[in-house]
């Protein structure tokens, strides 16, 4: 019997035993905490001398680079989290980095600890910029010195942080890990200890994704962690930089185009003055690129100057990219100036020497050609020329389209590097586009100057009207067109006995009519539709006015403009 007894416990054990193995184990592994740790190269894709990025609480795709302790940022990453204000040239002494600043540009060659600036140099105890497989890395701390940013390097990521301010924060109430997903079995980034403190991200029911000190970003139990409480983080002090210097007339710019193809025009002059009643600068169209090799033509004499001064008048000349290959057929490229730094540099020297040597006070470039390919170096450009200019006391202004699809012009860096940024608010259709409309409705100029707002502060942007209108004819064979300018244009409308009536849509008065088998339309300028804009500019108090040009005015509308700028 006894030995009946013992088969039976072995057999009772015996099917416990392969029930634990078969049903139990099963249940016991489910609640059992998992145990493997995170390859952390494999975790953030990174090898060698790679480190994973985290900006504020998000892991991004760059990777950054730890040589020597010296953690290195890739430009791209500057640009588009930090600030994009470094300019690199890779053919100019082998590849050098700039960062143009109020007053002077820092350069540096790449693979180099020193820099020159202003005259001065510096040096660092590490490289300030290596190419590693083709790409450009600017050192961490070098980036300190003109954006202000906080970065700290934890083994295999860099934690960057751009803003501050308050963040929810938990204490872990018992040892832990942080693992990679909500779920026991989700693989460990790390051991967390009880008392230390993370920042709560986003919480669910029982788990939630949290950010160590130390920037591992995973997931907690909700049941190890208490006392949420908010946290607020003071920004650090930044970098101190040179400020920018403004040269701002006291009043309204109101601004006169003088269009001069040769030195003969400069003696029209005084028939500009006439008639622009109440401007108080003249910009004669004196200089245009006329190589790729950064010279310029030049219309310009002493004696225009004195006697535009001696009238009470400012002269800002103006520097275009289009007049002269134009005029002499012949292929010059704005890309192939501005993007090589000898070409710009000497493009540079010789706007300001030409400014020095007339006695002008102010520069007007008219780029027309900007692409989105040569928009960087254009920003460049204009960041350089202000360095120059400001140094000599000269005003420079920048014409621009209405900015929709402009952005590559960077109106951004206008309105901090430049004086003036002026919008050309006409050629919303323009001659030869082949599509019939306003050269400048209200909304154009109203959406366009809102735009612009959004990158440049009121006082410096003035707004250019343009004092001519466009015939536009339509038949089998297409669409053609001609100009019209304001003085021309009562007589035009009188000879051909036109009637006309208020467009409200583009707030100017509206022709059309058929003569022999061509249909013509008209939307014309004139002291209504120019008056609503001037009210559009002074609603929005902006720096002043501009006309597109000298000649093509009449005395009624002059007066608008006259009122306008003394307001």
């Amino acid at each position: 019997m006894k030995k009946k007894l013992i088969v039976i416990a072995v057999a009772v054990v015996a099917i416990l035993v392969i029930a634990y193995f078969g049903v139990g184990r099963k249940v016991v592994d489910k609640y059992t905490y998992g145990t493997d740790v995170v390859n952390l190269e494999e975790y953030y894709g990174i090898s060698g001398d790679e480190i994973a990025v985290i900006v504020q609480d998000d892991r991004i795709g760059y990777k950054a680079l730890n040589k020597n302790g010296v953690c290195y940022f890739p430009k791209q990453l500057i640009d588009d989290y930090i600030g994009d204000g470094f300019f690199y040239d890779p053919d100019f002494n082998d590849g050098t980095l700039m960062f143009t600043v109020a007053d002077g540009t820092y350069e540096s060659v790449v693979g180099s600890s020193s820099y020159i600036y202003e005259g001065g140099a510096g040096n660092c105890n590490w490289a300030i910029s290596i190419v590693d497989s083709g790409n450009l890395y600017i050192a961490a701390d070098y980036v300190a010195k003109f954006y202000n940013f906080t970065y700290e390097v934890t083994d295999k990521h860099v934690q960057i942080y751009t803003e501050w301010g308050q963040y929810q924060r938990m204490e872990v109430s018992s040892d832990t890990q942080i693992r990679v997903l909500g779920g026991i079995k989700s693989e460990i980034l790390r051991e967390v200890k009880k008392g230390e403190y993370v920042e709560l991200l986003e919480e669910m029911e029982e788990w939630s994704k949290v950010k160590t000190s130390d920037s591992y970003i995973g997931y907690i139990e909700n049941k190890r962690m208490k006392n949420m409480g908010i946290m607020t983080e003071a920004a650090p002090i930044g970098p101190t930089l040179p400020e920018f210097r403004e040269f701002l007339m006291s009043n309204k710019v109101c601004l006169g185009f003088h269009s001069i193809a040769g030195t003969a025009g400069n003696d029209t002059i005084y028939a500009m003055m006439q008639e622009g009643q109440g401007i108080n600068v003249i910009a004669p169209t004196w200089f245009s690129l006329n190589n790729n090799e950064g010279g310029i033509s030049n219309f310009g004499t002493a004696e225009y100057v004195n006697i535009a001064h001696n009238n009470g008048l400012q002269v800002w000349g103006v520097v275009d990219d289009f007049n002269y290959a134009n005029e002499n057929g012949v292929d010059i490229s704005p890309l192939a100036v501005l993007g090589s730094t000898e070409a710009r540099r000497a493009l540079e020297n010789n706007i300001i020497n030409a400014a020095v040597n007339l006695g002008l006070d102010g520069i007007n470039l008219d780029f027309e050609r900007i692409t989105k390919d040569s928009g960087p170096y254009f920003a460049q450009f204009v960041k350089e020329l202000s360095v120059l200019t400001h140094g000599k006391g000269i005003v420079l202004s920048v014409d621009d389209y209405v900015p929709a699809g402009r952005e590559f012009y960077r109106f951004d860096v206008q309105g901090q590097y430049a004086d003036y940024v002026i919008m050309m608010g006409y050629d919303e259709h323009w001659h030869g586009c082949g599509d019939p409309g306003s050269v400048a409705s209200f909304d154009h100029v109203a959406n366009g100057l809102d735009k612009l707002l959004e990158n440049v502060p009121a006082r410096k942007i003035v707004n250019a009207i343009p004092f001519y209108t466009i015939v536009w004819k339509t038949d089998a064979d297409g669409v053609t067109d001609s100009y019209l300018t304001l003085v021309n244009q009562a007589d035009y409308i009188a000879r051909l006995g036109l009637t006309y009536s208020w467009d409200e849509s583009t707030c100017q008065n509206y022709a059309e009519w058929i003569s022999n088998g061509v249909t013509y339309q008209v939307w014309f300028e004139d002291e209504e539709s120019i008056g609503a804009k001037l009210n559009a500019m002074n609603s929005r108090n902006i720096g002043g006015v501009a006309v597109w040009r000298l000649g093509y005015g009449t005395s009624s509308v002059w007066n608008l403009v006259k009122l306008y700028a003394e307001n």
